[in-house]
């Protein structure tokens, strides 16, 4: 049994740890942060712990915290994480950053597209990108992971098998993606309050400026071996959680929809959370709310030359909690589908 520390588990991805982590029969969450809540029960907090977990929020310290656990996810927020991450680091312990700290090799990057210093720079470039259906072998190796951003998760995921194959202009692509609410974090915000975003879409962070955009493209160029340029235009949904992304590439050659679901097909062929859908269906946020699985729809616009690819995930399970876990899974020898076998919440 191995014990786990949460280190900021009040927000939402903290809530959706320790959520799954309920279902995972090798791990025991024995430490959760949360300073703000300190001394307060998990369920005084999250009703739907009651009589699940008798666990207190902590205030974290660094030397409790090495006593307590031995692997340790890092739900803060952009920023905050770097200043608990290296001193968890070391002597065998895991550790799995869900903030964008540590997704960067280099310092002036995070800093030109975060808006903030980093303060651990020698730590650049030494986490594994935590994207395990493309790094697996790297994370089953590594004891420090950096989760992926949500909106990365599921663009990475739906444009790889095109570039990996050479079949779009690496710098023409096109992502149009909506964000459930959640996505903004548990804090009050007057963009997600319920009469601004009920029954209701609006745009974001539009012409190149979200902070996601240099992590797509880093990732996307490990593909084609060549600078990636991407449009990226997010928007907020009236829908709790989920990421439903619509990406547009140009082909380098004609083909149809058929022989791209075949790439697609083989791409994914061992990837158990990553569902190709036949010619014709295309993914629906529903299916996957609650769920760790990532969806993918495609087809071929022939009048344009241009493909169209569509995914969703849930924003705080595929591209958050969830995937911290498949890493921590991978991470630790366990089976990756360990507590993740949950399906989507339909209706």
């Amino acid at each position: 049994m191995i014990k786990v520390g949460i280190v900021g588990a009040s927000g939402y991805t903290g809530a959706e740890l320790m959520r799954l982590l309920t279902n995972h029969p090798e791990v025991e969450i024995s430490y959760v942060t949360a300073n703000k809540y300190a001394g307060q029960k998990v369920s005084a907090l999250y009703p739907n712990f009651y009589g699940i977990y008798d666990l207190t929020f902590e205030k974290f310290d660094l030397d409790v915290a090495k006593k307590k656990a031995e692997v340790f996810f890092i739900a803060l927020p952009h920023g905050t994480a770097m200043d608990v991450v290296p001193g968890l680091l070391g002597d065998n312990r895991k550790v799995i950053d869900l903030s964008g700290d540590f997704r960067f090799p280099e310092k002036g990057i995070y800093e030109s597209w975060y808006k903030m210093t980093h303060k651990h720079p020698e730590l650049l470039g030494k986490a594994t990108y935590g994207l395990c259906e493309i790094n697996r072998e790297e994370i089953k190796k590594s004891n420090f992971v950096s989760n992926p951003g949500c909106y990365p998760t599921g663009s990475i995921l739906g444009v790889a098998p095109l570039l990996k194959e050479n079949l779009i202009f690496e710098d023409n692509i096109i992502i149009d993606a909506l964000t459930g609410v959640s996505g903004a974090g548990r804090g009050a915000k007057e963009g997600t309050h319920y009469c601004s975003c009920d029954e209701n879409v609006s745009s974001y962070k539009v012409g190149g400026t979200h902070q996601h955009i240099p992590e797509m493209e880093q990732e996307m160029g490990k593909f084609s071996g060549k600078e990636v340029r991407l449009t990226f235009i997010p928007h907020v949904a009236s829908f709790s959680r989920g990421i439903y992304s619509t990406i547009c590439c140009k082909l380098k050659e004609d083909t149809s929809t058929e022989k791209l679901l075949k790439v697609y097909n083989n791409f994914y062929k061992k990837d158990y959370f990553v569902k190709i859908l036949p010619k014709g269906v295309y993914p629906e946020v529903k299916s996957v709310t609650g769920s760790n699985f990532c969806q993918i729809g495609l087809e071929v616009d022939e009048r344009t030359g241009k493909v169209i690819v569509i995914s969703a995930i849930d924003n705080l399970v595929k591209g958050a909690s969830g995937q911290a876990i498949q890493n921590m899974n991978l991470m630790c020898g366990f089976d990756e589908k360990e507590g993740l076998e949950v399906v989507g919440l339909v209706p």
